[in-house]
């Protein structure tokens, strides 16, 4: 059955994993705050990334563990940091303004149509790329009629001829030689009429910011667009203060900030995100085997989390649409709701070769080439970065966690594996009497130093059951008239429904094996 992005939206705030930003002001666009829920859920990722690529890292080609530490760099660095990334001149997208609307549109989302009838004059149709045909049909029927070119009856052909963009030089922004595109001849998105739409125009995603007490372009600063960048910036020191040696990584997990023009399908795209990324460097020569290495482990996590691999695709990103640093990138990508039958990204793996380090070694003008302690030479490491969208990583576990039961009194469960669920168990007492209260309240003290669980007293048990349902919680331990006297409790499985009794005195270890399978 498919699943529809607006009912998990909908679960999402109804049940505390994610509520739009400001929500008591009418939220802000591009931002979001996650809830009790959502908090858990985004750390057990969080944590789970860290624990496999720091704490406990994936053991190499040669059987030996490899050497990966950390850092928690600072989001504003010296502005000029991100003149040698290349982000202050290039980091651009081809925008579209709409004199009617208001709104901003990126010109290579943005998609356009032409009718295959003769139209004088020849009027063209722009769409958000993710517009249904069915209503883009309807969109230029409506159009067309209420200008007296077209017939009541509505059959009306038409052609997707590319995007915006598609009519420009992608550099220049200068109209094709070609072409013979009247950018005022459209009609755009939300307008009514043609002719409202601009030229594309660039448009640079950072947020700025100003440092000290003035604000002028000598204080100007940026919110990072991506983390990577304190990891290429403490390279130098991480290698004088600790005891790495190329091949070695250094990981960060942590807010990143892009100034999108149109935000998008819930946290997929937004403009205050967080981002889990690797920089691994090594040797050019060991490139090929590393780059291999990391997509296989890549592929491993995903799976371990509850994706299956039939959700999962690998696009091999094609030449001309590499990043300009990346000789080659493969795109871990996930079959989203909105995206479906197709995928969207959902990690990259990119060989950025030596860029990173060149470049900041050139305009700060400090060495950042790695002494070899063996072979006694320098050189410049080469860089693998899987880089991991956190929020999307959250997305996509909620999306493939909805399940739409039903049989069952909430119509939906959400089903997390033990590991990822933000509650592991429910302590739930069959009623509020007295003797069955204390006994779950001593064991939700017990299993509480262990495990995130629930004591959920109040409601009817089938009220509470759907409850845990919604969230995900994948067992409930119930507490009934027969606990105090065989000392056993009743263990609900969330998948299944089934029931079956265990002991009192073996629940946390039950939760331990459930939690680590």
């Amino acid at each position: 059955m498919s699943k529809d992005m607006k009912d998990i939206v909908s679960l999402c705030k109804r049940r505390g994993f994610i509520f739009p930003a400001s929500d008591i002001y009418g939220g802000l666009n591009g931002f979001w705050d996650y809830g009790p829920l959502g908090t858990e859920l985004k750390n057990n990722l969080r944590d789970r990334w860290w624990k496999d690529m720091v704490i406990t890292p994936p053991i190499g080609p040669d059987g030996n563990p490899i050497e990966i530490v950390g850092v928690d760099s600072s989001i504003i660095q010296n502005p000029k940091c991100w003149e040698a990334s290349g982000h202050v001149g290039g980091f651009n997208d081809p925008m579209v303004d709409c004199k009617a609307s208001k709104k901003r549109y990126r010109a290579d989302h943005v998609v356009v149509y032409q009718t295959l009838e003769v139209l004088e004059p020849n009027i063209c149709f722009a769409f958000d790329k993710d517009t249904e045909e069915e209503e883009v049909h309807k969109r230029i029927v409506k159009f067309l009629k209420k200008k007296g070119l077209a017939s009541t009856t509505g059959h009306v052909k038409f052609t997707k001829t590319g995007t915006l963009l598609d009519y420009y030089d992608p550099k220049t922004l200068a109209l094709s030689e070609k072409s013979n595109f009247d950018i005022s001849l459209v009609l755009g998105p939300d307008a009514s009429d043609v002719g409202t739409l601009t030229a594309p125009k660039t448009f640079n995603m950072m947020f700025h910011t100003f440092v000290g007490a003035t604000a002028g372009d000598e204080n100007k600063a940026y919110l990072r667009p991506e983390t990577c960048a304190g990891i290429f910036l403490n390279f130098k020191n991480v290698v004088d203060s600790s005891r790495v040696k190329v091949p070695f990584g250094i990981a960060q997990v942590g807010k990143a900030f892009r100034n999108e023009v149109t935000p998008r399908n819930f946290i997929f795209r937004s403009r205050e995100f967080e981002q889990m990324e690797l920089e691994w460097f090594c040797a050019e020569e060991d490139v090929p085997m590393w780059f291999d290495f990391w997509v296989e482990q890549r592929t491993n996590f995903w799976l371990s989390l509850g994706l299956p691999k039939e959700s999962l695709h690998f696009l091999k990103v094609p030449k001309d649409d590499l990043a300009h640093y990346s000789s080659r990138t493969i795109d871990v990508e996930y079959k989203f709701p909105f995206a479906d039958p197709d995928f969207d990204e959902l990690e990259g793996i990119a060989h950025r070769g030596c860029f990173d380090l060149t470049q900041h070694q050139e305009f700060s003008g400090q060495k950042l080439e790695y002494l070899d302690p063996v072979a006694q030479k320098k050189f410049m490491p080469h860089v693998i970065e899987p880089s991991t969208g956190l929020t999307r990583g959250v997305l996509a576990l909620l999306c493939e966690a909805y399940t739409v039961d039903e049989n069952r009194p909430s119509g939906v469960y959400m089903n997390f594996t033990p590991a990822m669920a933000p509650k592991k168990a429910a302590i739930l007492p069959l009623t509020a009497k007295e003797d069955h209260v204390p006994t779950a309240q001593k064991l939700y003290m017990d299993l509480r130093e262990e495990f995130v669980v629930d004591l959920d007293i109040k409601q009817n048990i089938g009220k509470r059951y759907a409850r845990q349902d919604e969230i995900g919680t994948p067992y409930c331990f119930t507490i009934d008239n027969e606990t105090a006297t065989d000392h056993s409790v009743t263990v609900r499985e969330r998948n299944t429904m089934s029931q079956e009794r265990i002991a009192l005195d073996k629940v946390k270890d039950f939760l331990r094996e459930k939690i680590k399978g």
